[in-house]
């Protein structure tokens, strides 16, 4: 028995860790000459869970979703407590659009074109450094395949 304790309350965290924590992985990705640290989720759990809950978001963090099939995937922020920016990105890992959505709505932002991927940032952060439409995100190819 002994050790037992420990084992036991290890398993216990593993099935009570949330959803997004199964298929997590940090990228570095980079926006022109902007480095970003992108939390890659890219399963429909971690998808729907998103940044949900979450009180605060570090300078130039921001987490990438990944996209089984490139689609006018929509974003929204229920749950979510802080504003963020979202950049629709294609396959190729060009900027399609940029949307502000404010914290605790349920108002659709959609991608313009059919995206892969989504990444969000917080509230202007794409504005604040310049990036706009067509602009390249590097790294995004080191992304999980979707599930």
């Amino acid at each position: 028995m002994r050790g037992w304790p420990t084992r036991w309350l290890m398993l216990t965290g593993l099935v009570l860790a949330p959803p997004w924590a199964w298929s997590q992985v940090s990228l570095e990705l980079s926006a022109g000459i902007h480095r970003i640290m992108a939390e890659a989720v890219n399963t429909p759990q971690s998808r729907a869970e998103g940044l949900m809950y979450r009180k605060s978001l570090s300078a130039n963090h921001g987490m990438l979703f990944v996209f089984v099939q490139a689609a006018q995937h929509c974003m929204w922020m229920r749950n979510t407590l802080i504003p963020l920016s979202v950049a629709f990105i294609d396959g190729n890992g060009r900027i399609i659009n940029i949307e502000e959505m404010l914290p605790q709505t349920e108002n659709n932002h959609c991608a313009a074109k059919p995206a892969k991927f989504a990444l969000e940032m917080g509230s202007g952060w794409f504005r604040s450094r310049g990036l706009s439409i067509g602009t390249q995100v590097s790294g995004i190819d080191r992304a999980p395949a979707a599930r």
